[in-house]
């Protein structure tokens, strides 16, 4: 059964699901006992509820969440089943966090009507690109989505095929009503209209125009900034704190001396007079012959 638009009480407690799905894995807690759990707190006039009993019952015979996602067709929608399919595969480039995370987001940006669909798409399109989660399959769990009209649909299908042979962002501009005033002004035909529907807006398609030839990551973060289109989670490393273990530092450290001092006895260098505590008297070596009494 394909995916149908939900209300938005249930977008709220999809939010909520991912959020907390997402904080008490960080904490180490078992996933059935974390979906046992949500199934309680789920407001109980939603369908989410019912939807969590199948996902435990797929997760404890299959192992994954995506399978039962993708029997639940009707209720989640094609691209939240393929996010946590590509963050449960083996090879997966997409941590399981990242994507739990970026459906919570979806999930709210979804539960503000009306949607922007502009927005929405540009957010998935991000999504695929940022991970590399690939276009092919990427781009038709997108245009399944059943927030997008026909025109949406079928403008996203050809999207899936041009990407090879022309830059996003040409596409977007083409697509945008800023396309439509430059042609008419270029033209001189102030009566000109395209023959399409045009997807975009102007503010969009400036954006877009300005970034043709350029990495699309700058198109993206220019429509978050300008247009307040939603950001696309990403994961930041800690750079800054330490790499090991303060107590593991220390005893790799005095490994490596004592390395060096055996490299030293072996190559015949090795000088103990260092070692002497000053103010003491000369010692003898402890293989030195002991001196003979008078």
């Amino acid at each position: 059964m394909p995916a149908m638009l939900l209300d938005r009480e249930e977008y709220v407690e999809q939010a909520h699901f991912f959020r907390v799905l997402r904080e008490r894995l960080a904490d180490n807690s078992p996933v059935q006992e974390v979906l046992a759990g949500l199934r309680e707190e789920i407001l109980a006039t939603t369908r989410l509820p019912m939807a969590i009993d199948f996902l435990l019952g797929e997760l404890q015979l299959k192992g994954h969440l995506g399978n039962g996602m993708a029997r639940l067709g009707h209720y989640f929608a094609p691209f939240q089943t393929f996010i946590i399919s590509s963050a449960e595969d083996e090879g997966a480039r997409l941590d399981f966090a990242i994507a739990l995370r970026i459906l919570e987001r979806e999930a709210h940006f979804r539960a503000s009507p009306p949607v922007n669909l502009a927005a929405l798409f540009i957010y998935q399109f991000e999504c695929l690109a940022r991970n590399r989660l690939g276009y092919d399959f990427g781009m038709v769990a997108i245009s399944e989505d059943p927030a997008y009209p026909p025109v949406w649909k079928t403008w996203i299908s050809r999207v899936r095929f041009e990407l090879g042979t022309a830059e996003f962002a040409d596409l977007v501009y083409a697509q945008s009503e800023q396309y439509v005033e430059d042609v008419r002004r270029q033209r001189r035909d102030p009566d000109y209209q395209p023959t399409t529907t045009m997807l975009f807006d102007a503010n969009a398609g400036r954006i877009a125009r300005a970034n043709i030839g350029k990495d699309p990551l700058y198109m993206f973060a220019a429509l978050q900034r300008q247009l307040g289109y939603p950001v696309v989670p990403r994961f930041l490393s800690n750079k800054t704190g330490p790499v090991l273990h303060p107590q593991t530092e220390m005893r790799l450290q005095r490994m490596e001396a004592r390395m060096a001092l055996i490299e030293q006895e072996q190559r015949g260098g090795l000088d103990i007079t260092k070692f002497y505590q000053p103010g003491q008297p000369d010692q003898k070596p402890w293989n030195s012959e002991p001196e003979q009494a008078p």
